[in-house]
């Protein structure tokens, strides 16, 4: 299986091998370069394709599916304009997941009541969304999920067992982090780039191109460009008969404790 823990060892005995075959002289040192380069190769698309479930199990699509839904997840919020993205869904009887920044929830707390009070689920997204995130620390990993939790269980009397890392960053420190905290680690299937991206159209046809039951979606609740292209993947879900649900219903986990 493609996994870190049967990856590394696999690997470090290769390179002793050809290690010793080297000093023999039976083949070239450059192998073992070549083994290092394959092994830094792996651990980079590792740590940034959260599908791969690397470094910590991860959940990112449904594959039995029941042919009519599919997740809408946002990041980054709660923000402002999360309201006007819960008015669209809203209109569009449609259910969402909202990963939440610990300081955004301090900042907007009435938006981040509002997402449940509407029926969405919500997950922990850090508290602070560091870019250095992928640098941490397990303990500095544990560190910025319970300073979310906390934030959370200051306004709701319950912990979120959903975790999105941002960026999608995995790697042996968040996957130490999140088996000390319990968390399941929710990823994706289509990620829009809405954040990246400026053509709308470019956004929209990135994700309806590969839109199908049983995907996880991930967009972002913190522009007016991503509430358009919202807009429009809602209605063409509309037009096929497909519904988004809360990513916890989709994958049939339990998404709180108290």
């Amino acid at each position: 299986m493609f996994k870190h823990k049967n990856i590394v060892p696999f690997l470090l005995s290769l390179g002793i091998l050809a290690a010793i075959l080297a000093v023999f002289s039976v083949i070239s040192w450059s192998w073992c370069f070549i083994l290092i380069l394959i092994w830094i190769g792996l651990t980079t698309w590792g740590s940034f394709d959260i599908r791969q479930s690397y470094f910590t199990d991860v959940f990112y699509k449904k594959l039995r599916h029941d042919g009519h839904t599919l997740s809408l997840t946002f990041d980054d919020g709660p923000t402002p304009i999360t309201e006007e993205f819960l008015d669209l869904l809203k209109s569009f009887n449609a259910k969402a997941t909202f990963f939440c920044i610990g300081k955004q929830i301090e900042k907007h707390p009435d938006i981040f009541k509002r997402i449940l009070a509407e029926g969405h689920t919500i997950g922990n997204h850090t508290m602070n969304h560091s870019k250095a995130f992928g640098f941490f620390t397990a303990e500095q990993v544990v560190s910025e999920i319970n300073c979310c939790d906390a934030e959370i269980n200051d306004l709701v009397p319950f912990k979120t067992r959903l975790f999105r890392p941002p960026f999608g960053v995995t790697n042996p420190s968040v996957a130490k982090a999140v088996q000390e905290t319990k968390h399941q680690v929710i990823g994706w299937s289509i990620r829009s780039l809405d954040t990246i991206l400026t053509d709308e159209e470019k956004i929209y046809q990135r994700v309806i191109g590969r839109l199908q039951p049983g995907e996880i979606v991930l967009l972002h609740d913190t522009s007016a460009k991503s509430l358009r292209v919202l807009q429009r993947i809602l209605s063409y879900m509309k037009e096929r008969n497909w519904h988004s649900v809360t990513t916890d219903e989709l994958l049939n986990l339990h998404a709180y404790e108290d």
